[in-house]
Formats: structure tokens, C-alpha cells, sequence
């Protein structure tokens, strides 16, 4: 069963998927802006670059690894990145990130997901876009957060996976920002470690 989230929703990834997870992936999907020309004619799609990037953190908040467009794998191997679709052409997931949470160091604390529009078109002008977490082995959707309706911004911090008491959480932050990159977002971010 999908959990449609909103922002400042918690669940616990065990209990919404049946079970402890141990490989989820967050995908990222949208739609290139489409223009329609006079009469019919003329008509054109613009292409829009958005961009998943997850940032890791340690206990004390400071960032420990970032997987992104530049960097398609955690230095510790835990996290992939699928690459960067620079247009938002085809169905379904256009980024994705798969994160073996079994692998991820003890370390590590929290994994913040950001989406960034690298083109700069505000979210209220991308079509169709969405952000959802799937339990990786299954392929069954765990939660999903929609992007279409957010307004005139050009980023958002997503969600964050974090431990607690031994188990892996979700926080659907959900919160507006301003940037082309994750870098931009990290003074926003630091208020939801």
C-alpha cells in the first residue's frame, strides 16, 4: 500500500513496507514543458534538467558524502546514483537513486534527498512531477510525494531517511527552496537534522 505524503509526514519504512527494508530507491520523475503553438501549429516541448541528489550526515550534522550528478556512488558504495536525465523525456522514474541501507555506515546518521531544477524553470512550471520511495527488492512502492502543485521555486528538500532506535525512518520534509544544486540547500537542511 503507497503512503501519498505531506510535508512533515513520518512513517516508519518497516511497518509501510511489511517488513525491515534493506534496499530502497528513491526515484524522481517529471515531464519536459510542453508549448503549444498558434492554431495547433508550431507546437515544442522545452526540455527541464531537475536533479535528485542525496547528502549524507553524520551524528553532530555535518555532511559526510553527497550523491549527485557529479558523483554517481558514495565513496563508500552504499549509494548509486542512475545518472542525470537532462530533459525529462520518457515514462516513469528519470533519476533514481538506490541506497543499500544495510551498507550505509553506522556512521552515517541521515540521508537527506534534495531536488533541484539545474535549468532554474520554478517547480510550478514542471509537469507531472513526483518523487517516491520503492522498496527495491519487491519494486513496491513505499511513499510518494508530488511535485506538481509546489509552486514558484526552483528546489526542494524531499525527505530524509534516518535511524532511530534501530530502525530506518522517513521524514517527508517537503520544505520550498531556492538553488541549481544540493549545495545551495544545505543552510535549509541543517534545521531538519
Amino acid at each position: 500500500m503507497t503512503v501519498s505524503l505531506s510535508k512533515g509526514q513520518k512513517i516508519s519504512l518497516a511497518k509501510e513496507s511489511g517488513g525491515a527494508l534493506g534496499r530502497v530507491t528513491m526515484g524522481l520523475g517529471w515531464d519536459a514543458i510542453k508549448t503549444k503553438g498558434f492554431l495547433g501549429f508550431g507546437s515544442k516541448t522545452e526540455a527541464v534538467d531537475l536533479d535528485a541528489s542525496c547528502v549524507m550526515f553524520n551524528e553532530s550534522g555535518a555532511p559526510v558524502d553527497v550523491i549527485w550528478f557529479r558523483q554517481l556512488k558514495s565513496r563508500d558504495g552504499s549509494i548509486q546514483h542512475t545518472g542525470d536525465n537532462r530533459t525529462g523525456a520518457g515514462d516513469g522514474d528519470d533519476e533514481q537513486i538506490n541506497v543499500d541501507l544495510n551498507a550505509v555506515p553506522s556512521t552515517v546518521k541521515s540521508l537527506v534527498f534534495t531536488v533541484n531544477s539545474f535549468t532554474g524553470q520554478t517547480f510550478e512550471q514542471v509537469e507531472n512531477g513526483y518523487c517516491r520511495l520503492l522498496d527495491a527488492s519487491s519494486g513496491k512502492e513505499v511513499a510518494r510525494f508530488n511535485l506538481s502543485v509546489q509552486g514558484p521555486h526552483s528546489a526542494q528538500i524531499m525527505a530524509k531517511l534516518y535511524r532511530h532506535n534501530g530502525e530506518w525512518k522517513m521524514h517527508a520534509i517537503g520544505e520550498n527552496g531556492k538553488g541549481r544544486t544540493f549545495d545551495e540547500l544545505l543552510p535549509q537542511i541543517a534545521a531538519h537534522l
